[in-house]
């Protein structure tokens, strides 16, 4: 079948798939299905970027420490602390060997403190510095606490300037 080229938007009731054929066998591969469920089963190309929001997987930080790579990479941190807690972030180098950050890579974290009774505070470790905005404007970008109880939710944006160093923003 000849490529095919729109100038529009192309739009299914249906869905979409992509599919690979064996060159020697003939069978049929789904590769990858478009529609209110999209899935991904063989994915070959590089340098895409996925913002899951789901967080299957969240970690744990109940008292002062150091996060680990591996706890900020899950994208969900969660504290039920009745002390205040100050959670540092692991240093660029390892944080950006977890997620194998290059220049521009961006991780969003969100700290959930509303089953906790204080407060949280984040802390960045070497490789890792504050915004220039969160410097600027300590209430809004720069406020680096979450509160106690119902509304003890922050979102914070981790971005590489490089495999080894981030900036680190708070965005709501």
């Amino acid at each position: 079948m000849a490529n095919t080229t729109f100038s529009g938007p192309v739009r299914s009731e249906n869905g979409f798939q992509d599919i690979s054929i064996n060159a020697t066998t003939g069978a049929v591969t789904v590769d990858a299905t478009f529609g209110a469920t999209t899935s991904v089963t063989n994915l070959t190309t590089t340098n895409l970027v996925f913002t899951d929001q789901n967080h299957p997987t969240t970690a744990a930080i109940n008292a002062t420490a150091t996060a680990t790579a591996a706890e900020v990479a899950t994208g969900y941190i969660t504290s039920t602390s009745a002390a205040a807690t100050t959670i540092t972030l692991p240093t660029g180098t390892a944080l950006g060997a977890a997620i194998s950050a290059v220049r521009g890579t961006v991780l969003e974290l969100y700290v959930d403190n509303t089953a906790g009774a204080s407060t949280v505070t984040m802390a960045v470790a070497t490789n890792g510095v504050l915004s220039s905005a969160a410097v600027d404007t300590a209430g809004s970008f720069g406020d680096l606490t979450i509160a106690a109880g119902a509304t003890g939710l922050g979102r914070f944006t981790i971005m590489f300037s490089s495999a080894t160093a981030y900036v680190f923003t708070r965005t709501a």
